[in-house]
């Protein structure tokens, strides 16, 4: 499976942006997708996640009501619609696909990562 990040860039606070994340190669091994973001000298986080069936999502409390998980099954891609962005919500956001089990916070729990787009808010 091959993942690729894209729709990072730079904002003013209050704005918004939406990642998408392209899956390939055997996506029918997918279980649930999931976007991470690291800031610089902080932990990867986990932020929010999908099942590949689109059935469940999943939200960190500090973006809930304010980024949106979905994805399209034609084109084997997953979104995430952020609104009300903040200078907090700079970091590196990452896209993970996970093939066993369900959704997981823990980074471990993903097989496959994309490169990472870079989201940057000014205030």
């Amino acid at each position: 499976v091959q993942l690729q990040a894209s729709g990072g860039g730079a904002v003013q606070a209050g704005g918004s942006l939406r990642l998408s994340c392209a899956a390939s190669g055997r996506t029918g091994s997918i279980n649930v997708m999931s976007w991470f973001r690291q800031a610089p000298g902080k932990e990867r986080e986990f932020k929010a996640a999908i099942t590949w069936s689109g059935s469940s999502t999943y939200y960190a409390d500090s973006v809930k009501g304010r980024f949106t998980i979905s994805r399209d099954n034609a084109k084997n891609t997953v979104y995430l619609q952020m609104n009300s962005l903040n200078p907090e919500d700079t970091a590196v956001y990452y896209c993970a696909a996970g093939v066993r089990g369900g959704i997981a916070s823990n980074g471990n729990g993903y097989a496959y990562w994309g490169q990472g787009t870079q989201v940057t808010v000014s205030s």
